[in-house]
């Protein structure tokens, strides 16, 4: 009764690990997702106001609250921002890499992935 105990509690612990796996990518990839799309919003703004004047007014939402400036006061600050969430997003990018790698390595250590 032990022996079939122990293959069972191996299995446990095997279908454990690859439902942590493949949570953290879930995870991943949703961060992924989220920070595309703050991206692509910041790229629109970029490109709606630089054809502008830079004494018009422009505002801006700023930890909930909304502020007057100047567009020459926000485009910096736009393009600052959208840099840091392309390095995020790169980097995003490679922990999923590196993610999903480990997996396939985990499964090839004699592993067979049943899908139910």
């Amino acid at each position: 009764m032990a022996s079939q105990a122990a293959p069972a509690k191996r299995q446990q612990d095997l279908q454990l690990q690859y439902s942590t796996y493949k949570n953290t990518l879930q995870q991943i990839a949703q961060k992924i997702g989220d920070v595309e799309q703050e991206a692509e919003e910041h790229k629109l703004v970029l490109e709606t106001l630089e054809p502008l004047s830079g004494d018009r007014k422009c505002f801006r939402m700023i930890n909930g609250v909304l502020v007057e400036r100047t567009v020459k006061d926000v485009v910096p600050a736009l393009q600052t921002n959208a840099e840091g969430l392309k390095k995020v997003l790169e980097d995003l990018v490679k922990q999923y890499k590196t993610k999903q790698d480990e997996l396939e390595k985990w499964k090839k250590n004699n592993v067979q992935v049943v899908q139910s």
